[in-house]
């Protein structure tokens, strides 16, 4: 009795393998269970994808995983696991790549490293920008350029930059006239099969006469800063665009209300390339990132604009202005802040103050007994050495001593029901522009500061966690004028941390929080369909998931199913990387059948549900005949087989002298995958000579039927009739009974034929 029932169980444990690097290893275990049990790989406890390197493939109960071109990295335990309705198992093989003290040393000799990387660079609108390298690396690198960690062809028209390369190992990026979003971060990442490089460097573009605002689109999306900021300024010429006045006419304002001191936030969503330009604008007048207003592109391609701690004078039109070579458009939102249901008597007041100077906030509540409590922004504040806290009758008092940078912000005061006072406090000294609070970014995007100072060549000093940073390929440091910049590249979470920058005796601090990327599997595709319009083929489309810029997949996963089996069972078919159509022909299917096909999204992470395309198809492989018909003699009376032997498993129709035959009492028709067989039973005499004919899709072929005259047969005869006794003289009546009442007849004595008077014949 089996005890696991039909639980999987391992026939035959996988085996330690050892192979040479570069060579295929192939991983396998013979596995039982009933049902057939679900067979996966894994390695570090995620599961491994049959795409790129890895293929899997099933012989019988035999499980293989195959890895090709193994390395180094190869090396290490991979788990079989395997899994059915009624249980599941697991078992570990450990596979060693030799060659790898060579193989590391091969690999550091040759991978791609930076001579000479990227120079940040600041221009003028209109002008060319160029960033060149040197690399080596052998083969040649491959080498891709991106802006804030997009590629360049997803964000900018062709004609407007091109890549090249020089003898000597020289790169070149240049960026044709240069427009105010064109400023960010550029990187350069090289790979060849050894390994990868990768170096960064900052492009500032300056608006220059008569483009002052435009600065304000100039920068860097998730460190939250712009690179320049210009200052509006009075008899300027503008570059000609719709008036606010005008838009509100012809354009739908949505209405938007949120309570006093809380945040309003406006995302527009404009598409375009080149990239658009973008420019927010409150009743006509530009806005400038800043404590309360927050401007940056989110990670879903959204343009944001976010109001901190709402004011009465937030009230207004807020439009969005998106502009191109190619035109522009506007949309634009309504704010109405709700002033709370109770009132300050006395609300608090922006103040402007000096570094080191004390600086004093009072309001005044409606009611002696009423408490309040102070933030500088989301931080709660408590009396001490730095500040001091008074109440008398209705009036509130905060008193912060020996200010600094980082005291410049956003003041609350809090009432028990949620009535809030606010204040900005501007610092005044040596940092013109300081650093935001904190700046959240997610593993392998860049963090960007920037921070302005009031002369230029000061000297000026960057620090993380108290530690002097200094400029590595992953870690940039440049100085524009009165303009200090700090970029990590492709940030991993041990770079969060406080990151300080520091000239003279003033200081400004940022907390950088780098978050671990959610491994989570991508979306499923969506708009799948099947087109069936060319014979024997059908054209599979999709279109990726609409978070899969968030998300991206790195692959596909096809499946098939085989209709009227009665199997559920899924097969896969093939994988794509990028494509997103894919045609199925009928060469591809083991038999012809009508097929049911669904696809799912992949990553290293793992895979989406799946989604099944609308209907079904017929496809037919294409068959090769081989072991082709045979001509058969039969007697007559017998049956007649005759079998073809094709390359795949198709439907055929079978014919006798061009009468198509069916499956009945005479004619026996069989299908066992390749194998097809006629059987005719009881063949006559006028089937002599009769063309059998086999034809299936793009198959046909023929033989002969001759019926063979029936053998003659004797009867059987009795025992009394087969041993005769007479005495001597007397007559004695042999007798026989054949099959064919015309056969001639010989009787004989011993051996030889007696024809001799004595007999007489009938």
């Amino acid at each position: 009795m089996d005890v696991f029932g039909g639980a999987p169980r391992f026939l035959a444990y996988p085996r330690p393998v050892m192979v040479q690097s570069g060579t295929d290893a192939v991983l396998k275990c013979q596995i039982g269970g009933d049902p057939r049990p679900a067979v996966i790989w894994e390695r570090n406890n995620e599961k491994i994808d049959p795409q790129g390197r890895y293929r899997v493939f099933e012989d019988g109960n035999v499980y293989n995983l195959i890895i090709s071109a193994v390395t180094i990295e190869d090396s290490g335990q991979y788990i079989c696991k395997a899994k059915n309705s009624i249980g599941e198992t697991y078992a570990a093989a450990t596979l060693k790549v030799e060659g790898e003290a060579q193989e590391m040393e091969l690999r550091e000799e040759n991978k791609p490293r930076f001579l000479i990387k990227p120079l940040s660079t600041r221009v003028g609108r209109g002008e060319d920008a160029v960033f060149s390298c040197k690399l080596w690396g052998n083969p040649r690198p491959e080498v891709v350029w991106e802006k804030d960690g997009r590629k360049l062809n997803e964000i900018f028209e062709s004609t407007h930059f091109s890549v090249g390369y020089q003898d000597g190992g020289w790169f070149q990026l240049k960026i044709f006239k240069t427009r105010a979003p064109d400023g960010g971060v550029y990187t350069c990442k090289a790979r060849n099969e050894f390994g990868e490089a990768l170096a960064g460097a900052v492009l500032l573009v300056d608006a220059g006469p008569g483009h002052d605002e435009e600065g304000n689109r100039n920068g860097y999306t998730n460190g939250h800063w712009k690179v320049h900021q210009g200052k509006q300024r009075t008899g300027r010429q503008a570059p000609p665009r719709l008036k606010d006045d005008a838009m509100t006419k012809s354009t739908k304002v949505k209405m938007f209300a949120v309570t006093e001191g809380k945040h309003a936030k406006f995302r527009c969503f404009v598409t375009g390339k080149p990239k658009p330009e973008i420019i927010w604008r409150k009743d006509g007048r530009l806005i400038l990132s800043g404590r309360r207003y927050l401007l940056y592109e989110d990670r879903e391609g959204y343009f944001t604009l976010k109001v901190l701690y709402c004011k009465q004078k937030d009230n207004g039109v807020y439009v969005c202005a998106a502009s191109n070579t190619a035109g522009q458009t506007l949309s634009a939102v309504h704010l109405s802040v709700k002033e709370p249901p109770v009132r300050f008597k006395q609300p608090l007041y922006d103040l402007e103050v000096w570094e080191r100077d004390l600086a004093v906030l009072e309001c005044e509540v409606p009611e002696d007994s009423v408490p309040i409590t102070w933030y500088l922004e989301d931080r709660r504040l408590q009396p001490g050495a730095k500040y001091g806290m008074e109440e008398w009758g209705t009036k509130r008092r905060l008193t912060i001593r020996d200010i600094g940078v980082d005291d410049d912000g956003i003041y609350l005061c809090e009432m028990p029901d949620g009535g809030r006072s606010i204040a900005e406090v501007a610092v005044k000294g040596t940092i013109l522009r300081k650093l935001p609070r904190k700046v959240d970014v997610l593993e392998g995007e860049n963090a960007a500061f920037c921070v302005e100072v009031e002369k230029e060549e000061m000297d000026i000093h960057w620090y993380k966690d108290g530690i002097e940073l200094r400029e590595t390929h992953q870690t940039i440091l440049k100085s524009f004028g009165r303009t200090h910049i700090l970029v990590f590249v492709n940030t991993m979470p041990q770079d969060s941390g406080l990151v300080t920058f520091l000239v003279g005796r003033s200081k400004t601090s940022s907390q950088l929080r780098v978050k671990a990327a959610r491994h989570c599997p991508p979306s499923c595709p969506v708009g799948v369909q099947i087109n069936t319009e060319r014979a024997n083929a059908a054209l599979l489309s999709w279109v990726p998931a609409p978070d899969s810029r968030k998300n991206p997949p790195s692959g596909y996963v096809l499946e098939r199913q085989e209709v009227g089996t009665g199997s559920q069972e899924w097969l896969q078919c093939l994988t794509t990387d990028s494509a997103t159509s894919v045609e199925i022909l009928g060469d591809s299917v083991p038999c012809e059948a009508d097929y049911h096909f669904r696809i799912c999204s992949v990553n290293k992470y793992g895979k989406s549900n799946n989604v099944e395309f609308p209907r079904t198809v017929h496809l037919v492989p294409v068959a090769r005949i081989q072991a082709p018909l045979q001509d058969a003699l039969v007697p007559e009376g017998q049956d007649a087989l005759f079998t073809i032997e094709l390359s795949a498993s198709v439907i055929g129709t079978w014919f006798l002298n061009g009468t198509q035959l069916q499956d009945d009492e005479r004619f026996s028709l069989r299908r066992s995958r390749t194998h097809q067989s006629l059987r005719i039973r009881g063949v006559r005499d006028t089937d002599n000579g009769a063309e059998i004919t086999f034809i299936a899709y793009g198959i046909r072929d023929s033989a002969a039927l001759y019926i063979q005259a029936p053998l003659v047969k004797f009867s059987p005869l009795s025992e009394m009739d087969r041993n005769k006794f007479v005495e001597v003289g007397n007559p004695i009546v042999l007798y026989c009974e054949l099959s064919d009442s015309a056969a001639p007849v010989h009787w004989c004595t011993g051996t030889k034929t007696d024809r001799s008077s004595i007999l007489k014949m009938e």
